[in-house]
């Protein structure tokens, strides 16, 4: 194959967004990576701000995603670990329409691989083709990132996320939920696609953050004692819960590449960065990545080439900013919520109702949620 203008490294959700907005400026663009569907269930769901929808909305994917899989977050509750103390959210209040979208992740990364089968300026290769400019979206483990000698800092937290998609009898309500809970972090997510056809009830996603040793106990719990162990979690506020998925678990960590850019390649997504899920904010910074490197290319000189080391740089200083806020803000809110000090657990809980009668606060976190 001749050389392209770029070639994208990765498959996944930010490197298909990737493909697709680089081709949109009418660049000659490769994928490396598989289009085959998964053969085993995703049970991942992603919780979407306002900018990356709008990014979605832009590549003409955002309305390929089946409504049920696609919910509207219309208001959030947070609890402390001590009762009475907790904070709320609502789009009514912040004056949009939502707070977020939680969103099946095989049918977002369905919609995108079906925009890319048709994308005229993008071919699927399965081996390296030359191109001007390399985008590595390979995700944490990065082969390539590692062979061009970029060290990723990793903080391990001794942690790890367990994940699973439930069913209650009570309906959701665009409401989700979440407990801040020494040492652990539970969030409930409204999510209205079923994984499975035939049972009756109200969609919700759940993300557990726990300690290794904790994880290692709830992974080993049988379906009916887990669902138990949830049940007293929640005490009960979302509605009697039933487990249709598998659970799957992940190591948690906080991690930043030395270098986003070099003379002829980028990295995006969590090949550059990785975040505690506590924010549902992962995604987010990589298809912010994504908007930020289209931008940066199209408003590039004519004559300047798009591997240029100086033109890149203007990508690496755009997202140094958002990317270290959220990393440092997830990160100072896990350590204060999962400290089991006296003084701490006095600070968070009255922290959280301070800040909830605290109007411009509240609007400046849900500004950051929301990407804005």
């Amino acid at each position: 194959m001749t050389e392209v203008d770029v070639l994208v490294r990765g498959a996944g959700a930010v490197g298909l967004a990737a493909a697709l907005a680089l081709s949109r400026q009418g660049l000659a663009v490769a994928l490396l990576g598989s289009l085959a569907e998964p053969t085993t269930p995703d049970i991942r769901a992603y919780a979407l701000n306002a900018e990356s929808v709008r990014l979605l909305q832009g590549l003409k994917v955002w309305d390929a995603i089946p409504a049920d899989a696609r919910t509207a977050v219309h208001e959030m509750h947070i609890e402390g670990d001590v009762a009475g103390f907790s904070l709320d959210f609502s789009a009514w209040s912040q004056s949009v329409g939502e707070l977020a979208f939680i969103v099946d992740a095989a049918e977002l990364e369905r919609a995108l691989r079906s925009a890319v089968r048709f994308a005229p300026h993008v071919t699927v290769v399965c081996a390296d083709v030359p191109a001007a400019l390399e985008v590595l979206a390979e995700g944490k483990d990065s082969a390539s990132r590692e062979r061009l000698g970029v060290q990723m800092q990793r903080h391990g937290y001794g942690q790890r996320g367990v994940a699973a998609r439930l069913l209650s009898t009570q309906p959701h309500a665009g409401l989700a939920r979440q407990w801040f809970r020494s040492p652990d972090v539970l969030a409930l997510l409204p999510l209205d696609r079923p994984l499975f056809e035939g049972r009756s009830g109200h969609g919700l996603g759940v993300v557990w953050s726990l300690p290794d040793s904790r994880a290692d106990e709830v992974m080993a719990l049988s379906d009916e004692a887990f669902i138990a162990t949830l049940m007293d979690a929640t005490a009960g506020a979302a509605g009697a819960l039933s487990l249709v998925s598998p659970r799957a678990q992940w190591p948690l960590m906080l991690a930043q590449a030395d270098s986003l850019t070099g003379p002829g390649w980028v990295l995006v997504g969590d090949a550059a960065h990785v975040v505690h899920p506590l924010a549902g904010q992962g995604l987010n910074l990589g298809l912010a990545d994504v908007a930020a490197l289209a931008q940066v290319l199209s408003a590039r000189e004519s004559w300047r080439l798009l591997g240029d080391p100086k033109l890149l740089a203007r990508y690496a200083r755009q997202r140094h900013g958002p990317v270290r806020i959220m990393a440092e803000m997830t990160d100072g809110l896990l350590h204060l919520f999962a400290s089991p000090a006296p003084m701490a657990r006095e600070l968070r809980n009255r922290g959280l109702g301070l800040v909830n009668g605290l109007s411009p606060i509240k609007r400046w976190l849900t500004r950051a949620a929301l990407g804005q």
